[in-house]
């Protein structure tokens, strides 16, 4: 039987003509592309593409099988939406991709609630960053993605999947509880950046979100270049970077990272500095009531903070 994740790859490169546009669109590595591809020619016993030049175009066959692809895509968006519309409890599966504070504040407390609302909807927690789990709830390996946009760094905007906003919180300034940035006159609840223009801070990993807010709200609002001195993914350990004095940082409200012992917060005095928390849906699955439960339980899990 040939997979339907496979022939919308054929779909979509009939339609963008290059492994490279197909990559893109489904934010795929052409790698990862060209083997799935090559997996469906071995299914399908007839070779799909051909060289051309330095790319490929589809065979004979190839147009015929992309062709059918279409109507079979189709058709089995039309069969989910018939069969939701026609099953009012929500049961089978829901795959929750969420990183790592959102996890933990909305998507645990979601899942608990599903286990006593839709107890025959198994529900699982996938830990992944909205790079990642974006494109796999595009091509149907997840249910709904928890994600975040930082200002300034717009998400793609994926065909056939849907965003839900849930809340716009602050970036804090995260310091060691003795910083004199944080303690001088009229700086307590405010910080301009400029005060740490010379201090060490931690970061993300080079080219992840995190890392890229730290410099374009130093750079723009600040008007330095930060030294990123230490570079981790995870909030904790930062924390405990600025807690021994080796570090400053900027880290989203939900973090909570004034509870840490030894850092103190402020706000950023030079302008607003946010992010935006959404979900992501299939929009073949709208009326899909295991979907519609699983976003109600997030936002319901959001009003709980206090999100509007």
């Amino acid at each position: 039987m040939l997979d339907l994740r496979r022939l919308r790859l054929l779909h979509e490169l009939h339609h963008r003509g290059t492994i490279a546009a197909v990559a893109d669109a489904l934010q795929f590595t052409p790698s990862a592309v060209s083997q799935q591809l090559a997996v469906l020619e071995k299914e399908t016993g007839v070779p799909l593409t051909q060289k051309d030049g330095r790319g490929v175009r589809l065979t004979d066959a190839g147009l015929i099988l992309a062709e059918q692809a279409a109507n079979l895509l189709d058709q089995a968006q039309r069969a989910e939406a018939e069969l939701a519309a026609a099953t009012h409890e929500p049961s089978g599966r829901g795959r929750i991709a969420a990183f790592q504070s959102v996890a933990l504040h909305i998507a645990t407390p979601a899942i608990a609630q599903l286990a006593q609302t839709a107890p025959k909807l198994r529900t699982e927690l996938i830990d992944a960053e909205p790079e990642e789990a974006l494109p796999a709830l595009a091509l149907g390996d997840l249910d709904l993605v928890l994600a975040d946009e930082w200002a300034g760094q717009p998400l793609p905007r994926l065909a056939g999947v849907d965003r839900h906003d849930l809340h716009v919180e602050p970036l804090l300034l995260v310091l060691p509880k003795d910083h004199p940035a944080a303690h001088a006159r009229g700086r307590k609840t405010k910080v301009p950046l400029a005060a740490l223009a010379d201090a060490a801070w931690v970061g993300a990993p080079p080219g992840g979100g995190w890392e890229s807010m730290i410099l374009r709200t130093c750079r723009d609002l600040g008007g330095f270049e930060p030294q990123i001195r230490h570079r981790t993914n995870d909030a904790i350990v930062a924390c405990g970077l600025v807690a021994a004095g080796q570090a400053v940082t900027l880290l989203p409200e939900l973090t909570d990272p004034g509870r840490h012992p030894g850092v103190t917060t402020r706000r950023v005095a030079d302008g607003d500095v946010h992010r935006t928390l959404l979900a992501a849906t299939r929009t073949a699955d709208a009326q899909r009531p295991s979907t519609r439960a699983l976003l109600d339980a997030v936002r319901a899990a959001g009003h709980a903070r206090g999100w509007s």
